[in-house]
């Protein structure tokens, strides 16, 4: 049986907002809607969905970034062997949290300081939490560099961001997670800013890093190719909730929910001799539940650990 890195149980994130500029009454936005998803030690879990479903959401309450509504989130304590709930972690014990779990996010241009050379930037986390000697620092920003693939290190220890090029500055970005050594990283779409041609060896990267380095991801994506690449488990995102989840494989040749078909379908193929499936999608289901409250959504097992939200369970079963 696979041990858990981190349980997520109902968890919910709403916002409220004013119902207009000169009214009074409050409007509420369910961002992320009571789901719940588990990622074993060592396995990677792709979070697809449109943009505006409560993805990046997700990953900031996971990263205690924002504060969650309610639900639970739980990480494996490595000193207990037990999973343990991260709400309430005094100083020291959030300090711990902070360097298990790391995040990578879009737009490396806007997550590196502008006005900190290279060596800086990645020095700061081994800075805040104190770790090792001021030359046991600057040796692991050297090898750290060489790990992401920026050799020599000597040529960007002094450069700054805007002296990079995109795919330079993301693994910089990747370069200033790791450092830290966490066991889980989660990365909010960190190729979809990168030209197509640097993309692959971002991904590869990432790839090799977390067996090398035996970290888990939460691979936060719009793109379903990507999600197939890089993750074992895809979970689909729609309106705040998750709609399916499955082994990536299992998920992708057996879709049931009618907004993980029309995912699919949307898949642009570049080679015109490949005949596409096209999945019988019943689009006036699907814009009903585009257009109503999902409330009463539950999850189904319909087997292999294949989960679907569904209105009408017999209509699935």
């Amino acid at each position: 049986m696979k041990k858990n890195l981190i349980e997520v149980k109902n968890l919910e994130k709403y916002f409220e907002t004013s119902a207009g500029l000169f009214s009074r009454k409050k409007s509420t936005i369910k961002a992320v809607d009571g789901i719940s998803f588990e990622i074993p030690f060592g396995e990677s879990l792709g979070l697809v969905g449109q943009s505006g479903c409560g993805k990046t959401t997700t990953a900031r309450a996971l990263c205690l970034l924002d504060e969650k509504t309610s639900g639970e989130i739980n990480f494996y304590n490595s000193d207990t062997k037990n999973m343990e709930s991260i709400d309430n972690l005094n100083d020291e014990e959030l300090k711990s949290f902070r360097r298990n779990i790391q995040m990578i996010f879009q737009d490396p241009y806007e997550s590196l300081n502008p006005r900190w050379n290279i060596k800086d930037i990645i020095l700061e986390p081994l800075n805040i939490h104190n770790i090792g000697s001021l030359n046991e620092r600057e040796d692991a920003v050297v090898e750290i560099l060489k790990t992401v693939g920026l050799t020599p290190p000597e040529n960007y220890l002094p450069r700054y961001p805007h002296e990079l090029s995109g795919g330079q500055r993301q693994r910089v970005s990747i370069a200033r997670t790791l450092i830290m050594k966490p066991r889980f990283v989660v990365c909010d779409e960190p190729t979809s800013m990168l030209d197509v041609s640097i993309r692959i060896s971002i991904m590869d990267l990432m790839l090799n890093l977390a067996k090398d380095l035996e970290v888990s991801y939460l691979y936060i994506t719009h793109d379903l190719a990507v999600a197939r690449y890089m993750c074992n488990r895809i979970a689909v995102m729609f309106n705040g909730k998750i709609v399916e989840i499955a082994e990536t494989e299992e998920l992708l040749k057996n879709p049931v929910h009618p907004y993980t078909k029309r995912l699919i379908s949307s898949i642009p193929v570049p080679d015109p001799t490949y005949e596409r499936v096209v999945y019988d999608i019943d689009f006036t289901e699907l814009d009903n539940i585009i257009s109503t409250d999902t409330e009463n959504i539950g999850m189904v097992d319909i087997g292999n650990e294949h989960f679907v939200a569904t209105h009408d369970v017999k209509g699935i079963l």
